[in-house]
């Protein structure tokens, strides 16, 4: 008797120690980089798993260079949508790749195409009982000769926004957050927030880099801090057990 209490007890233990996962979808601004410990570029989401408890499992999935439309064609959704799970989380950043019209295994249109793949990935996660949340584009660090910061993602933005409220998502809106961080810092100081670099400064690089668009540490970690404290600020009934999964 006592053996199969102890089995039991084994048993509800585990089932209470399950953790939740947090799926990150996007692009190379999200995306894990490789030698991290030499590398000058990071993902915002590379370093999320730092501001929660250990219940709370960050699945970075982002990679580089894709859009809604190459990330589904490649079958990456479906190897996460085949994982999810009841009470897990799906961050959802796209727009950088969607927006390049040159390229037809990534461009979409951000008023049709782009928006109804959003629309796939957010019932997709409801229909397993995941928690989608969007977010719109992270700004690119690109001031005119009047120092004033220069939108360049379009309609993508947009159409983000708009599916949030139609179908009632969870949504920070990165853009706008990111926008005030690059103005904050202004034309010459934001570079810290991403890849400048002249010949020689860094080993990692051989030639002179000014990179405006992907993040530095220092830019990557200040962005996750505010997708954080953004997510504090939703009010969402779905999303209060993420919010007591921050440190």
């Amino acid at each position: 008797m006592k053996y199969y209490l102890f089995i039991i007890c084994l048993i509800t233990t585990a089932s209470f120690a399950q953790k939740t996962t947090i799926y990150t979808i996007g692009d190379s601004t999200m995306a894990n980089k490789k030698d991290p410990d030499k590398n000058p570029e990071h993902g915002w989401a590379q370093v999320l798993q730092l501001f929660f408890k250990d219940n709370f499992v960050v699945e970075n999935k982002a990679v580089n260079g894709r859009s809604t439309k190459s990330f589904i064609n490649e079958k990456r959704w479906d190897s996460i949508y085949n994982k999810l799970k009841k009470g897990d989380y799906v961050f959802i950043e796209f727009g950088h790749n969607d927006e390049k019209i040159e390229d037809s295994t990534r461009y979409t249109n951000p008023h049709t195409s782009y928006r109804y793949n959003l629309i796939r990935f957010v019932k997709e996660s409801r229909e397993k009982g995941a928690t989608p949340i969007l977010l719109t584009s992270i700004a690119r660090r690109n001031f005119n000769e009047k120092g004033v910061l220069v939108p360049t993602h379009g309609d993508y933005p947009l159409e983000t926004r708009l599916v949030a409220q139609e179908y009632k998502v969870p949504f920070i809106d990165l853009e706008y957050y990111t926008e005030l961080l690059e103005q904050s810092y202004g034309p010459e100081k934001s570079k810290e927030l991403h890849l400048h670099f002249k010949a020689g400064e860094n080993s990692y690089y051989s030639k002179d880099k000014a990179d405006d668009t992907h993040l530095s540490l220092k830019g990557a970690t200040t962005i996750a801090q505010i997708v954080i404290n953004q997510i504090k600020k939703i009010e969402d009934p779905s999303v209060e057990k993420l919010k007591k999964g921050i440190k």
